[in-house]
């Protein structure tokens, strides 16, 4: 049976009760969920000894997500990524959004889905434990079309399987995009050593290249022979201070879109697989959509103060957000992101968590 706990989680500035659902199984994983940006605040998981460590990346109080929009572990929308010029088109109406990531709109712009309160619509507690949270965003919010009424649930097995299944319909033609923004250290959210050492797999052959404004260029380029290439598994600190690569330079790191072998899929299937060879803790994230975006925290800078008093830099954590690709709303050959009144969005993804043997000669990277 998961252990599912209900309770409040404080307020915001204006007042705003916040609650928060953990879940949690009988082997140690527990997912703590916030009503705000339904977010997912902590995922502790064992490592090879049994040791309980929080892997993502977060606050621990609800104001510290109010005062830093850095996207730790909320849920991203209503187009997670960017779409080049804050502007598309949908049947030949021009859409001006919210623009705040230059010239581009990122993840939503100023009043993206991280930064609403979302309902608790249901709880349910057995063998699967899980809280839907639900919702709506007016017609017009941020300069997308339709009035968008999105549920997210969070739903924890006994085997270790965190599923976050992401749901939105719409009553005017518009884009959606919803995927989870959680950055993970596998070694604890306040190792020191940060997650540069951890080893990635992606099964992608191809990926986005982008502009000097991180929007993708159209091409798509093979992964041989580059830092782009986890196909067969690498450390992310091989490529990711790599200045002989252009894409490196403009990203200040990884900040990039991969194209999955696998493209869009009915059910979850691999998307990246994540190890810490110190605590011997591996992720597997599962998503039904065609991408997947690595990014290496490259924005952190040391400012924002996360769990435990730790100052986030670059590298302390990474995030893996399935995705439709950025920018699809203006690149018909990436796909189209479209929702019309009458159809449901969907996206399915897991973070699928395990142990294994621990090496444990693993250098800090202070």
């Amino acid at each position: 049976m998961i252990d599912v706990r209900r309770e409040a989680a404080g307020k915001l500035a204006d007042g705003t009760p916040i609650e928060a659902v953990t879940l949690t199984n009988a082997s140690g994983v527990s997912a703590r969920i916030l009503t705000y940006g339904a977010t997912l605040q902590a995922l502790i998981a064992p490592d090879a000894d049994g040791g309980l460590a929080d892997i993502v990346l977060g606050h621990d109080s609800v104001e510290g997500y109010e005062q830093n929009r850095a996207f730790l572990g909320s849920t991203i929308g209503p187009y997670a990524n960017r779409i080049a010029g804050g502007t598309f088109t949908i049947d030949g109406l021009a859409y001006r959004l919210s623009r705040n990531d230059g010239q581009n709109t990122l993840h939503g712009g100023h009043a993206g889905f991280d930064q609403a309160v979302w309902d608790i619509a249901a709880i349910i507690q057995g063998e699967t434990g899980a809280v839907t949270l639900t919702h709506a965003s007016p017609d017009g919010e941020g300069g997308f079309p339709g009035t968008v009424q999105a549920a997210v649930t969070y739903a924890l097995d006994q085997v270790g399987d965190l599923t976050i299944a992401m749901r939105a319909t719409t009553t005017q033609p518009t884009v959606i995009a919803l995927t989870n923004h959680a950055l993970f250290n596998l070694a604890g959210a306040g190792a020191l050593q940060g997650a540069m050492l951890h080893r990635l797999t992606i099964p992608a052959g191809v990926f986005t290249p982008v502009d000097p404004t991180c929007i993708p260029t159209g091409e798509l380029r093979p992964v041989d022979g580059t830092v782009f290439d986890f196909r067969r598994g690498r450390l992310l600190a091989e490529g990711l201070r790599d200045g002989r690569d252009p894409q490196i330079v403009i990203g200040r790191g990884y900040d990039h879109n991969f194209v999955l072998d696998k493209g869009t899929t009915a059910e979850p299937q691999l998307a990246a697989v994540l190890e810490d060879p110190g605590s011997g803790r591996k992720l597997e994230v599962l998503t039904t959509e065609p991408g997947l975006q690595l990014y290496t925290g490259n924005a952190y800078d040391g400012r924002i103060l996360g769990k435990a008093g730790q100052l986030y830099r670059m590298g302390d954590g990474i995030a893996l957000e399935p995705q439709r690709f950025p920018d699809t709303p203006n690149r018909p050959a990436f796909g189209s992101a479209r929702l019309d009144p009458g159809q449901t969005y969907l996206h399915t993804m897991i973070y699928r968590l395990s142990a294994g043997a621990p090496q444990r000669a693993n250098p800090v990277i202070l």
